[in-house]
């Protein structure tokens, strides 16, 4: 194995960085001057973990089963291991044995989550003075867009997990609207941020590609998310794919189908901070799961999706990979692209980047919360926590030769997420490390639990993309 040691360091930038918000002056990502650039030690962490390039399997600690069999529940210790059948009912019928299947295994569920709904609505709107049938309206105009068969699911899940409770009202209850409100979050309240890396050729030891997800989420006050992982199997013939989420969502935050294409939404904000428009738009997760279940490679995904991502409420990137394709799909709506502040584009490994904006190895690809293509729109000059990450991936995978899957473990768990003085790729806000070995078929995903991020964490086997 001709590798080198991994580097020790990262790339620390100075707190002359303007904050997350994207206030500030319109500095250069090449202007160095503006920032001090050093090499510092990385933090260590405060367990250690011997990791290998297989993932740990976990036994099942209860089963539960909807009369039909459509749905089966496995509670494991770290999560929820979900099979809906759609081969042998309706997406209405499946949709209703879901949702009574979750209050028989997890009665918790429906405290749970109606607290964190509107934590999220306060959290979009920036105030407790919101209106609800204002969130009500912009949620249903873009439920009314999702395709018949998904709508029928969630409509038959909503009112199955609602048990008749309507009605927007914070009683500790969950209600039909609360539960459709689940299943959009990102398309109508967005608290998601999130980097991907995916390796391949030269920079594997198999040669078979690599591709690692950092999902960040509201974890919620009470961490309310890490009680709720979860592992989804939805088996239907040729549309078959499994989702990484939480228990209840219908939609893809990170999926893989049974081709291998994997999916994964990361956040892209505006730099103008442009109005919200939910009239005549669409679901880009729904979207995504479409996709999964009617293409069979990369490329026709990510064609699909940027095809349509005028249509879509929110900027956002997509790391889409399959066996012989890595991309990152920038979606750019149409407000946006309108005004000239950006376009859609199926960004590869050879597409041009933004002036200033370095990437030094081949056979790799990495997707911060910015459009990365030249001429597109810019989130990483007014954004510290975009320009570290994507510098810090860049120093990462330039100092190793060649990536085994422990390898990428290491990378990625190397620094401490406690230490808030610096901005951290694996930070407090991490839910789920997901990483699909194309060599092996393997799924692996490290789960944020109740207690926190921690360092270090178990990474699990949860399937294989077959």
């Amino acid at each position: 194995m001709n590798k080198k040691k991994m580097s020790a360091c990262f790339v620390a930038l100075s707190i002359a960085f303007v904050s997350l918000t994207g206030c500030g002056s319109d500095r250069k990502l090449d202007n160095k001057e503006d920032r001090e650039v050093s090499l510092v030690e990385t933090l260590s962490a405060n367990e250690t973990r011997e990791y290998t390039s297989e993932g740990k399997v976990e036994e099942a600690i209860a089963t539960y089963s909807s009369e039909d069999g459509l749905c089966v529940i496995k509670v494991m210790p770290s999560y929820f291991d979900i099979t809906l059948d759609y081969e042998n009912g309706t997406y209405a019928q499946v949709g209703n044995a879901y949702g009574q299947t979750i209050i028989e295994a997890f009665p918790e569920y429906i405290t749970m989550m109606e607290p964190y709904i509107y934590e999220n609505v306060r959290t979009a709107y920036g105030t407790d003075e919101y209106s609800k049938e204002a969130v009500w309206e912009r949620v249903e105009t873009i439920y009314s867009a999702v395709p018949s068969d998904y709508k029928e699911e969630i409509d038959a899940f909503a009112k199955a997990v609602s048990q008749g409770e309507e009605g927007m009202v914070e009683n500790g209850k969950l209600s039909y609207e609360e539960a459709v409100i689940i299943q959009l979050i990102p398309d109508a309240l967005r608290p998601t941020s999130c980097s991907a890396l995916s390796l391949w050729g030269e920079k594997t030891e198999s040669g078979q590609p690599i591709t690692l997800r950092c999902l960040e989420w509201n974890l919620g006050s009470e961490k309310q998310m890490g009680s709720i992982n979860a592992v989804t199997h939805m088996k239907n013939g040729e549309k078959s794919l499994t989702t990484i989420g939480m228990l209840g969502l219908l939609d893809v935050i990170s999926a893989v189908n049974d081709d291998g294409i994997f999916v994964a939404i990361l956040d892209v904000g505006s730099n103008n901070k442009e109005p919200f428009v939910y009239e005549g738009k669409k679901s880009y997760t729904f979207d995504i799961r479409y996709a999964l279940e009617n293409f069979d490679d990369a490329t026709e995904v990510g064609n699909y999706m940027v095809s349509n991502s005028g249509d879509y409420t929110w900027c956002h990137n997509l790391i889409i990979t399959d066996k012989n394709h890595s991309y990152c799909a920038e979606d750019c709506v149409k407000e946006v692209a309108d005004k000239g502040d950006g376009f859609s584009n199926l960004r590869d490994e050879n597409t041009q980047l933004l002036d200033g904006l370095h990437w030094d190895s081949k056979d790799s690809l990495c997707v911060v919360n910015s459009f990365a293509s030249k001429g597109n729109q810019d989130g990483f000059t007014k954004s510290e926590f975009n320009l570290t990450r994507f510098e810090k991936y860049n120093e990462w995978v330039k100092n190793t030769d060649k990536f085994s899957v422990k390898d990428v473990k290491d990378m990625i768990t190397q620094e401490d997420v406690n230490d808030v003085s610096v901005s951290t790729v694996h930070n407090d806000s991490a839910v789920q490390l997901i990483i699909i070995d194309y060599e092996t078929g393997d799924i692996q995903v490290a789960f944020t639990g109740k207690e926190g991020v921690v360092n270090k964490p178990e990474f699990l086997d949860v399937g294989d993309i077959n």
